[in-house]
């Protein structure tokens, strides 16, 4: 069997997961993003879930000028309902992008009373990267896997809660998101992942 016919029949086996089982889009995506973008993205793994605590720490907005709160913050009850016995509930969900050989940033989703919360059977989602890795799409392609994702399992939208001064909600609005209801400063967006959210189709 010549070398070619080899990498045909792998990409037969790729084509054919993706088809049957449309969670393989992400794995796949995984590999041609190492070598083509210098990062990789890919679920998490067990032993990697406590730096969820960093992520969630990251994912805290900082108006310009403010000072930072302590990182003792992301044990409030109120925070700690993003993390909390991550991955022992079947709709815990989370993605990870790796660069320079270290996991720089994450979103995962579950279905929790958040500030994003809508409804029981729509999952919030919670994204977050180390300062030096933003501006420089990894987000963008995290919540692109993501939604993906979550179509993939079967949800049919997802939420999530933003500050209004933070640069990430046009990455949302991009993504396909809608506001649902806000105030002065928050908002509660929504992404039907079978109608408008173009990374959900």
């Amino acid at each position: 069997m010549n070398r070619f016919h080899n990498q045909s029949s792998l990409s037969l086996f790729a084509v054919a997961k993706i088809h049957y089982y449309p969670q393989y889009f992400v794995y796949i995506c995984a590999i041609f993003f190492k070598h083509l973008m210098g990062y990789q993205i890919r679920p998490i793994r067990t032993e990697e879930i406590p730096q969820l605590k960093d992520f969630l720490y990251e994912a805290i907005f900082i108006p310009e000028g403010a000072a930072a709160p302590p990182r003792e913050i992301v044990d409030d009850d109120s925070l700690q309902v993003y993390i909390r016995n991550f991955g022992q509930d079947p709709d815990d969900r989370c993605l990870v992008a790796v660069a320079d050989d270290k996991v720089v940033g994450a979103i995962w989703a579950r279905i929790m009373n958040d500030y994003g919360h809508i409804a029981d059977d729509v999952p919030s989602i919670a994204i977050s990267l180390y300062k030096e890795y933003r501006d420089k799409g990894i987000g963008t392609e995290l919540l692109k896997q993501m939604l993906n994702l979550l179509k993939a399992d079967g949800y049919k939208s997802v939420s999530l809660s933003v500050q209004k001064a933070n640069y990430a909600m046009k990455m949302y609005q991009k993504a396909g998101f809608q506001v649902i209801s806000d105030d002065a400063e928050e908002a509660i967006m929504k992404c039907d992942l079978y109608g408008r959210c173009p990374h959900g189709r």
